[in-house]
């Protein structure tokens, strides 16, 4: 048997057309210039982000205070910029600081939640959107790094990379060795207002392929600009005071890019699917974890964090294997397992074929029952994430 076609020339094609068709899909998701918009909130929604009755926003609104709604057969609608805006009006006025504004106050460190599993397929990438988005809509002013040179948060959130980032622009273009980029450079306001993003791309493995350059070059192996494994804090250290959180998806490998957001993550997030296969792949995940960035502490690394989880994703109460996985985890772990689970939904993989997370469709899309019980969940794990944040400021 002949070889008619070589594999890198048919990887290529197959390549270039599935590129073109993504683009041409996103072009008929977000007409007319291919960028992904937000829709508006309801009233009803707004009032329960915000803690407050519908009728009191109705109010505000009649008195001319705080941002005006746009009206639509007599129910209101707010933009994320217009929730911002009342979160700010309603602070001005609260009695306890911080009711609606929960974000850092003075001392306060920034929060960087590395999330990390060495499986694809753990619901990664899907946990730290919706809990970057998340933490957006509750008040918080959130970075959102995508390190994974597959780049699924960055679709996620309308970007193409091959396409949108030509020229660059992800955090490697702050990290590399040779002429780095200021921070600021490559970050990127979303459409979804309060959370800003750094893509990703092919190009951060170009991080894992200088990185044993660098440290095989004795010459610099004194300079604290080479530690591999400092890069990302001391460009995070850039904009600090920007943000309240950063979340950062960490590539499904335990390499030089994993290890770097690992030195400057104050909080860590593993994802676990509750099968057996999974955890006996998360098993060697944490021993190679654990002897790798031992390694970084004895070269000088911070590895203190303020907590680590582990959250049980695609989780279908159901099935009986399942829960004995669970039960597994939380004899074994105890209160490193989140008290509560994602649960595997219909409603969230259907919200993603448009490129969507469950915070960004409308509840009529969906069945309701189907949508509040992938909603109940995500907020429930969410929510007790965010105790963890604030518990990390003392609070």
């Amino acid at each position: 048997m002949t070889r008619h076609q070589r594999l890198d020339q048919l990887v290529g094609d197959h390549a270039a057309r599935l590129s073109a068709r993504l683009e041409a899909h996103r072009t008929q998701l977000f007409p007319p210039h291919s960028l992904k918009t937000l829709r508006k909130f309801t009233s009803g929604e707004v009032a329960a982000l915000l803690g407050v009755k519908d009728a009191y926003l109705r109010k505000l609104h009649l008195e001319g205070k705080g941002p005006s709604p746009e009206t639509r057969g007599g129910r209101r609608f707010y933009a994320l910029e217009e929730i911002h805006a009342l979160r700010a009006h309603l602070e001005a006025g609260a009695k306890v600081p911080g009711t609606y504004l929960p974000g850092r106050r003075d001392g306060d460190h920034l929060q960087v939640i590395a999330v990390i599993n060495f499986k694809g397929g753990s619901g990664k990438t899907t946990t730290a959107a919706h809990l970057a988005q998340k933490a957006v809509l509750d008040g918080y002013r959130v970075l959102a790094i995508d390190l994974d040179p597959q780049a699924s948060f960055s679709a996620l959130h309308g970007f193409q990379p091959e396409l949108d980032l030509a020229d660059g622009g992800t955090l490697y273009d702050a990290i590399r060795y040779e002429d780095p980029l200021p921070l600021s450079a490559v970050i990127r306001r979303s459409y979804f207002a309060g959370l800003d993003i750094i893509p990703g791309n092919l190009d951060l493995m170009e991080f894992e392929h200088e990185t044993p350059r660098i440290l095989a070059d004795r010459s610099g192996a004194n300079d604290p600009g080479q530690l591999f494994f400092a890069r990302v804090a001391d460009r995070l250290a850039e904009v600090e005071a920007d943000y309240d959180i950063v979340v950062i998806d960490c590539p499904p490998q335990l390499g030089f890019l994993t290890i770097s957001a690992l030195s400057a993550a104050t909080a860590v997030l593993v994802t676990v699917h509750p099968q057996m296969l999974d955890v006996m792949s998360m098993c060697q995940f944490l021993l190679m974890t654990s002897n790798l960035l031992g390694v970084v502490a004895e070269a000088g690394g911070d590895m203190s964090y303020d907590w680590m989880r582990y959250v049980v994703t695609r989780y279908e109460p159901g099935d009986g294997p399942q829960n004995q996985m669970v039960g597994f985890m939380r004899a074994l772990f105890g209160a490193h397992v989140l008290n509560h689970a994602a649960l595997k939904s219909t409603a969230i993989s259907d919200a993603g074929i448009t490129k969507q997370t469950l915070y960004e469709v409308e509840r009529g899309q969906f069945t309701r029952a189907t949508y509040d019980r992938a909603i109940e969940s995500l907020d429930a794990v969410n929510r007790e994430i965010e105790g963890l944040i604030q518990g990390g400021w003392n609070r």
